[in-house]
């Protein structure tokens, strides 16, 4: 396994809408396994393969605590089928837009059609922080940010800064936060 570099905003290969996987192969699933440890290293808790400049339908999630065994899980070509009226909002992050986090209201519960390392048809129903570690990560497959969720001020504040780091080579400057463990309580970080 290896780890892959992750790529920030402004990079224009995150509003890719990615393309699906035709099969599962060897190759594919190094890619996830290369994804997974990348996502461990960063740390987060989910990874879209966009992210690491690959625009194919593959995501990966680890929502296990630190002191929990790993739970590795792989998505190829997730399609949300259903999801619910009802609403969360969880404090997002993203590890193409590091230091930086807001609140994000999406729906509770989704249902998600993938198929899984074995290049079987699943189903899964999730709620919770799985439900918006998914729509986050889904997005991404689809060029969107968790920033195109939050107010247009907010985004383009956070876009300007990272736009200018970016032409400096350095990273914005966002007011420091406590280090969290690869999972807090209640954040979705990819």
């Amino acid at each position: 396994m290896a780890i892959k570099p992750i790529i920030f905003i402004p990079d224009p290969k995150l509003r890719l809408v990615s393309d699906p996987v035709e099969r599962v192969d060897a190759e594919l699933l190094s890619l996830a396994d290369d994804m997974l440890e990348t996502m461990y290293d960063a740390p987060g808790i989910g990874l879209a393969a966009i992210q690491v400049a690959v625009p194919r339908r593959l995501l990966v999630i680890d929502l296990a605590k630190e002191d929990e065994a790993r739970a590795p899980q792989i998505f190829i070509n997730p399609q949300v089928l259903w999801s619910s009226d009802e609403r969360n909002v969880y404090e997002e992050g993203c590890l193409s837009i590091p230091d930086y986090y807001a609140e994000v209201e999406r729906p509770a519960q989704v249902r998600v059609a993938y198929v899984g390392r074995d290049g079987k048809e699943h189903e899964i129903k999730a709620e919770g922080l799985l439900a918006t570690c998914l729509q986050h990560e889904i997005d991404h497959l689809n060029g969107v940010l968790f920033l195109d969720h939050i107010s247009k001020l907010k985004r383009d504040m956070v876009i300007r800064k990272f736009t200018k780091a970016a032409k400096q080579g350095t990273t914005p400057d966002f007011p420091k936060r406590e280090k969290r463990e690869r999972q807090a309580p209640h954040p979705a970080a990819d």
